[in-house]
């Protein structure tokens, strides 16, 4: 993206590249480049490495571990994660559970849980979704009983990414019955690694294990991993939501795309030129990078934002619902790049590269496969008819 850097911030860019060349992991880098899945040993193994520098945790203030950067630092460096095909570390910890304790945490719980997350000792999982519930998370029927010094909790979460990573969740839970369903609702931090828990793996349109239903029977959680007061769940889900949505318009990750279909459009021909030459499909790529550095300056203002520590408004739904349709629009036409050769399904080569010369070009496989799960982005973290719906009520008075 073109934007006037001065020399402070071109020397930042200059750091941030030379860093990720030189410690970029070369297999998780070709993963990337390749659209393979990492493993939880590999999203542990580069989000240290990154934590080494002080870098793990861009948003996050200075005094909690952060690195103090300017709006500007932090673009900067995500797009040069896009550039090098490094990828983002998972958000459920860092971007999510972080700034919640953050802001509503007690010293204690800072204390304890927001190093381990910088460390990648704790991994996150989000327990919001349930059976039955569909878009209205208020409508959440997993209860928490209070027994002296401790909640007991029964009830069930779905759609919860990388709970099979994860061993804890921040989970929204039933602490009160109430006339309006938003009330009585509360936050507890959950030990996933004890009796009572079982997470079951939902295997997604490419084959692969992102999502989980996650059940718990008699879990038992230390009052003291109450996040904020009871029944004030729902003005934190609502402040979770805010970041939630940023971290969904990934930029670096748009960038990745992009790069990946123009690549492919230079490589496929189209006769006896290369398909980019063609100016119809030449022009759909055009248009796809208007959308996304238009939704980039946005972006730049969102940053703005969270870096003072405010609640988030309906640009976060507008940032949301632009950003994942933006990416499905880059995956879309990736897929039309790749034509026959991205028919072929091959689960091994999504979870662990070619281990032979492939047919056709060695990134066809991964094409479509996304392009498929990816229809998902527009209904997670609340469908994208629900954030216009939001938007309208917010700032058009709809």
């Amino acid at each position: 993206m073109d934007m006037q850097f001065g020399p402070q911030d071109r020397a930042f860019q200059h750091e941030v590249r030379q860093f990720l060349a030189e410690r970029l992991p070369p297999r998780i880098r070709e993963k990337e480049m390749l659209g393979v899945a990492l493993s939880r040993d590999e999203y542990v193994q580069w989000h240290r490495i990154l934590n080494e520098r002080g870098w793990v945790a861009p948003t996050w203030p200075k005094d909690h571990g952060g690195p103090g950067w300017t709006v500007t630092q932090r673009f900067i460096f995500d797009e040069e994660l896009g550039e090098a095909y490094a990828p983002r570390p998972l958000p459920y910890g860092l971007s999510m559970c972080a700034p919640m304790l953050i802001h509503y945490g007690t010293p204690e719980q800072k204390a304890f849980y927001l190093p381990r997350i910088l460390n990648a000792d704790d991994l996150w999982c989000q327990g919001y979704s349930e059976p039955g519930a569909g878009s209205d998370l208020a409508g959440l029927q997993t209860r928490a009983e209070r027994l002296g010094d401790r909640y007991i909790v029964n009830g069930t979460k779905i759609w919860t990414s990388y709970a099979h990573y994860a061993n804890r969740c921040f989970c929204l839970v039933r602490t009160a019955k109430s006339e309006k369903k938003q009330d009585g609702v509360s936050v507890l931090l959950i030990d996933l690694d004890q009796p009572g828990v079982t997470i079951r793996p939902i295997i997604s349109l490419d084959g692969l294990r992102y999502l989980n239903q996650v059940f718990f029977d008699n879990v038992e959680v230390p009052v003291t991993d109450l996040v904020g007061e009871e029944g004030q769940g729902w003005k934190i889900a609502k402040y979770i939501l805010g970041h939630e949505r940023v971290g969904a318009a990934s930029f670096a990750r748009a960038r990745k795309l992009l790069a990946r279909l123009k690549h492919a459009a230079s490589e496929e021909r189209d006769g006896e030129a290369p398909l980019i030459a063609d100016p119809a499909f030449a022009a759909k790529i055009a248009a796809a990078e208007v959308e996304l550095r238009a939704l980039e300056m946005t972006g730049l203002k969102m940053l703005a934002t969270l870096s003072a520590d405010r609640e988030v408004g309906a640009e976060a739904n507008l940032l949301k619902a632009r950003g994942t349709e933006v990416e499905q629009l880059i995956s879309e036409r990736l897929s039309e790049a790749m034509a026959y050769y991205g028919h072929p399904y091959d689960g091994h080569v999504l979870k662990d590269g070619w281990n032979e010369p492939p047919v056709g070009p060695d990134y066809a496989a991964t094409v479509n496969p996304f392009y498929f799960f990816w229809r998902k982005a527009s209904i997670s973290g609340g469908s994208n008819e629900i954030q216009r719906n939001i938007i309208a009520k917010r700032e058009l008075g709809l």
